[in-house]
């Protein structure tokens, strides 16, 4: 079994009135029960918005600094993420399809090693 990180940068969303976000809650956590239901799911979740709470750590140069705010050099913030252990590619690739489409915007896929 290998994991699975589907995730979205708060970017790809779009512009959307909140009454089109309030339209995707019910097909996004439907996949998840999906997930759930099927012993997928090691877990999801959405990231806060509010960047007041994020902060970087780089310990790159030999020592370690901390600094509010998401990193400096990002020009896209990672909106959520759901992790599902699955045995094949094709079965991560239908997930996402789903997750993608539960949402309403484009997920992307990589292995958890």
């Amino acid at each position: 079994m290998t994991r699975y990180a589907i995730y979205f940068h708060q970017q790809w969303v779009g512009d959307h009135d909140e009454e089109w976000f309030r339209s995707r809650v019910e097909p996004s956590t439907a996949v998840v029960r999906e997930m759930e239901q099927a012993g997928v799911l090691v877990f999801a979740g959405g990231l806060v918005e509010d960047m007041d709470q994020a902060f970087s750590a780089d310990g790159t140069s030999g020592s370690m600094v901390v600094s509010d705010g998401p990193y400096t050099e990002t020009t896209e913030q990672l909106g959520g993420i759901t992790v599902i252990e699955v045995a094949t590619i094709e079965e991560a690739r239908e997930w996402a399809a789903k997750v993608a489409e539960g949402c309403g915007w484009p997920q992307e896929v990589r292995v958890v090693v």
